[in-house]
């Protein structure tokens, strides 16, 4: 396997799958924003279980399907790609838990 060196970031956002804004689904909209963004990629991963800050624990439920779960948005570029989607993104969330990890990104394929 061919290694690439390129550096870049993993931007993890950490929402509740029912928060929106402006009447869209907050992951939704963030998702589009990096498409329009040319971000290189987005995956959103929902959670079976999780609390946050609140200490409530959300989970699923058979019973309750939509019982607003965590989710978690994972968008990796380049360091100045993520810094500059960040800026753009940062108001919209108005509560979560937003990271950033570096990383060394092996292989990026179409």
């Amino acid at each position: 396997m061919e290694v690439f060196d390129q550096k870049g970031l993993i931007l993890r956002i950490y929402v509740r799958e029912d928060d929106r804004i402006e009447g869209k689904l907050l992951y939704k909209k963030i998702i589009e924003m990096a498409k329009a963004e040319n971000i290189a990629g987005v995956t959103v991963f929902r959670a079976i279980m999780g609390y946050g800050p609140s200490r409530k624990i959300r989970t699923l439920s058979f019973a309750d399907l939509s019982s607003n779960l965590p989710v978690m948005l994972e968008i990796v570029d380049t360091e100045e790609n993520i810094k500059n989607f960040l800026s753009k993104i940062n108001g919209l969330i108005k509560h979560g838990l937003i990271t950033l990890q570096p990383i060394i990104i092996v292989k990026n394929l179409p």
